[in-house]
């Protein structure tokens, strides 16, 4: 954690307005990207996102600066959607268009597929992950977390994050094998 991410911690800690504000700035649009690729849709992810700010209130003086703050909230985001999901018994299928609509304006696959047609694929296939392994490629790929981060935020050890993300490439790449012509490769350059 940087030291200016400690004294906002601190400072919201004693309930300064002013440095609750600074976080919530800082870290709400990586929360509601996140929320939003997992929920499917803008009005959840923000529904969600401002049921983790309640959350991190709360639990702010409990933080204790093992993880970094990124990796924390992200860990409580993750949590406020499984018990969403749970709850709600939503598991809703996403469209390829819906994807297309839906960009990550920070680390999208755009970045890693050699036009938006692959890249669509891949946010429907990474979609189509089972549970653990669409959150951590979300969290690691997406969100920019280290491994380190996103075993905090998921609460598993690292050696499960390499696991999942060797697990993730390895079905992404078949699925999107028929996809790519012989002169592309799908390139997941983080290596895990």
């Amino acid at each position: 954690m940087n030291a200016d991410e400690t004294q906002l911690v601190e400072a919201a800690k004693r309930g300064e307005l002013r440095a609750a504000t600074e976080l919530v700035d800082r870290f709400y649009e990586a929360l509601f990207a996140f929320l939003r690729r997992l929920a499917g849709n803008e009005a959840d992810a923000a529904d969600l996102t401002q049921k983790t700010f309640a959350r991190v209130w709360p639990a702010l003086p409990r933080f204790a600066g093992r993880s970094s703050v990124s990796s924390w909230l992200h860990g409580i985001a993750h949590h406020v959607y499984q018990d969403w999901r749970r709850a709600n018994h939503r598991l809703e299928p996403r469209p390829d268009e819906w994807w297309e609509d839906c960009p990550d304006p920070r680390h999208t696959p755009d970045r890693l597929a050699a036009d938006a047609d692959l890249a669509a694929a891949l946010y429907g296939a990474v979609d189509r992950l089972e549970p653990d392994l669409r959150s951590t490629v979300h969290l690691h790929h997406y969100q920019g977390l280290t491994l380190e981060e996103t075993a905090d935020a998921l609460g598993v050890a690292a050696s499960t994050v390499k696991y999942r993300l060797r697990s993730a490439v390895q079905q992404l790449q078949a699925r999107l094998a028929e996809k790519t012509s012989p002169s592309s490769t799908l390139n997941l350059s983080r290596k895990p």
